[in-house]
């Protein structure tokens, strides 16, 4: 594995920008996540580092050495893309095998055996590895295609949504596979998506993008206690953030036009008179969604209460985070 640095990195399509500027640091073994909508850079980032595009300026380090001169087979990077890339007429064992019988790698027989078999009981498919890819359930392809990466040893892998076609279940047990398949490798990944629970759930880093600019980088406790930004603020957590005028509670800093505040930041008891408008049950807790001088508000409640629609609730806030008229964190 090796540690990536982005050193500045832009890169336009004509008059729309890819990327710009962009600079930071994935450390080796880290799993980073880069977050943000379509259009945010995600993708154009990914086809950088692997030399898939090449940069109008700005530098890609891997492993302390510059890349701009190497094409992608010499980069030593794997990719794993939103669809499977698998070869439907070969079995899951030839597909697994197919990267190591390069050239470059001039892999020895007995090693690609080895690497094939090892990755396959880390991926949970050796009972399917003489099943032709056709065979294959859609978890189980994504399996694949994740192993055909695995098998490589690379520097970096590069994974570009993929889960994102799968069903929430699938998507749900692959998280943790791809968490544990990191931790059991020590890898050093870089995971692109729009998904804010891959992003909390996986990321050892998280990397918020907006219109091919880099706004915030850390952990994803610190993206989520500490955004920068409104658009930070609204980019992680479920459900989404409150968002609400400076004076809708008082008491906020000079230049505050917006606070948010998280549902779980929401004190019930004492406070402003709010209506509940209706109440989801969850099992380990009740969802509460309110209007307060018409402005919307969902908060969260313990599952024993039982608040009717109608219902008046007193309601205060605790710690709010106060942005300006720009969307800037004002502390």
């Amino acid at each position: 594995m090796a540690e990536v640095v982005l050193k500045s990195l832009s890169k336009s399509f004509g008059r729309d920008v890819g990327v710009e500027d962009i600079s930071m640091t994935i450390p080796d073994g880290a799993f980073v996540v880069l977050l943000g909508p379509t259009g945010a850079g995600k993708t154009t980032t990914l086809r950088l580092i692997s030399g898939l595009e090449k940069a109008d300026a700005g530098e890609v380090w891997i492993g302390g050495r510059n890349v701009a001169d190497e094409m992608p087979a010499q980069r030593d990077v794997a990719m794993v893309f939103q669809q499977y890339s698998l070869y439907p007429h070969l079995t899951v064992r030839d597909n697994l095998a197919f990267p190591l019988k390069s050239p470059i790698l001039k892999t020895p027989p007995e090693e690609i055996t080895r690497k094939v078999e090892e990755v396959a009981r880390v991926l949970q498919i050796s009972h399917k590895l003489d099943n032709k890819a056709t065979a294959l359930s859609g978890g189980e392809m994504q399996r694949v295609s994740i192993g055909r990466a695995l098998v490589r040893d690379p520097a970096i892998y590069l994974m570009d949504e993929p889960l994102s076609s799968l069903d929430a279940k699938l998507r749900t047990d692959l998280r943790v596979e791809l968490k544990r398949i990191h931790a059991s490798l020590g890898a050093t990944l870089l995971y692109v998506t729009h998904d804010q629970i891959e992003a909390m759930t996986m990321a050892t880093h998280v990397g918020v993008l907006d219109h091919g600019r880099l706004v915030q980088y850390g952990t994803p406790r610190e993206i989520y206690e500490n955004p920068n930004s409104l658009y930070v603020a609204s980019r992680l957590g479920l459900p989404r953030i409150n968002v609400l005028p400076a004076d809708i509670f008082g008491g906020v800093p000079p230049g505050t036009t917006q606070i948010g505040l998280r549902p779980e930041h929401i004190t019930q008891g004492d406070g402003q008179e709010a209506e509940v408008q209706r109440v989801e049950h969850l099992g380990d807790q009740n969802r509460l969604h309110l209007t307060l001088k018409g402005h919307a508000i969902t908060t969260i409640a313990d599952p024993a209460t039982d608040y009717a629609p109608g219902t008046m609730l007193k309601i205060s806030p605790k710690n709010p985070l106060c942005f300006d008229a720009q969307g800037h964190r004002i502390r």
